[in-house]
């Protein structure tokens, strides 16, 4: 018999880049400085620390409640924290949250709760906490913020599980944050006409009358992304009161990063979520943009005819 808890994995992002930046004698100590401080916050707020992984901390909880207020205190602390280093040497936090029995063998946890809880960190990006509803049903309602991203196909699992995005930020006012049908109808710097699209020596542009368009790995999209991570039809890119709106229909998600006078290098993810695009800046499909093979795609709305190369917009 199990007994349930709430399981938590929480990984830091972008290791391999930081050992090759500091060596690997200064980056174990770092990351190892790291993953005992994520110890010492889920153990303050009740939590126990099964073991450490590498780059990442797996914990559990009594309680669903518990286990968000610790994995919010790790993302607020984290984010001040990171603020303060250079751009290379920053590893950001994506963590996973799942409730349900857990079966404790010689020191070590097991159950679908563990795995589920694994995965969703996998999915999650920089920065995020996915939970599931199991999770959710177990706060006061409005005590946390958060974002149902629906039902979502986890690898090894015959069933769709719902999940959540907490938003763990305390000032959530940037418009890049806001779901697409809550913006203003047309940016005030908007010159939306067309948008084009260059993926490695692929480039169309497609005018706001032609929209909607699908991206995707299959000729069924009217632009074509071979890659394993992306899905057959994995966003649509379309038009509405005036502006250009992506949504994502993937399994494995999207990501968009802006860039530009009044961008953002803040990168959002969307998980059956839309978000305006302006400007100009980058579509990641199925993977992270922090994940430099992710396949990505720049876009450009603004009416000019120069696109960026992928080199251009990270610098």
């Amino acid at each position: 018999m199990g007994v349930n808890s709430t399981v938590v994995f929480a990984d830091l992002t972008g290791s391999t880049r930081v050992f090759e930046a500091m060596g690997n004698a200064r980056a174990t100590e770092t990351v190892t400085r790291l993953t005992q401080w994520i110890g010492r916050v889920c153990e303050a707020h009740g939590g126990r620390v099964v073991k450490s992984l590498g780059d990442g901390v797996f914990a559990i909880f009594t309680s669903g409640a518990a286990a968000t207020h610790a994995v919010i205190e790790l993302q607020r602390y984290h984010q001040k924290r990171l603020a303060g280093w250079p751009v290379p040497l920053r590893m950001a936090l994506q963590i996973g949250v799942a409730s349900g029995d857990v079966v404790e063998v010689e020191g070590d946890c097991f159950g679908d709760a563990v795995n589920l809880a694994s995965r969703l960190s996998d999915l999650a990006g920089p920065g995020q906490i996915w939970v599931t509803e199991t999770v959710i049903d177990q706060l006061h309602e409005g005590a946390v913020q958060h974002r149902d991203l629906g039902p979502i196909n986890i690898r090894g699992r015959s069933e769709m599980s719902i999940v959540h995005r907490i938003d763990w930020q305390e000032d959530l006012t940037s418009f890049l944050t806001v779901p697409a049908a809550l913006l203003p109808a047309r940016l005030p710097d908007s010159t939306f006409g067309h948008i084009e699209l260059a993926w490695l020596d692929v480039r169309s542009m497609f005018r706001i009358d032609q929209l909607p368009i699908h991206l995707g790995r299959v000729g069924d999209a009217q632009f074509v992304v071979n890659d394993p991570r992306v899905s057959r039809l994995h966003a649509r890119i379309e038009e509405r009161q005036g502006s250009c709106v992506l949504i994502d229909v993937s399994t494995y998600g999207t990501w968009v990063r802006f860039h530009g006078n009044g961008g953002s290098s803040h990168e959002i993810a969307l998980r059956r979520d839309e978000c305006v695009l302006h400007g100009r800046g980058e579509i990641g499909l199925g993977a992270p943009l922090s994940d430099f093979s992710a396949p990505t795609i720049a876009f450009n709305t603004t009416g000019d005819d120069v696109m960026l190369s992928r080199r251009e917009i990270v610098d």
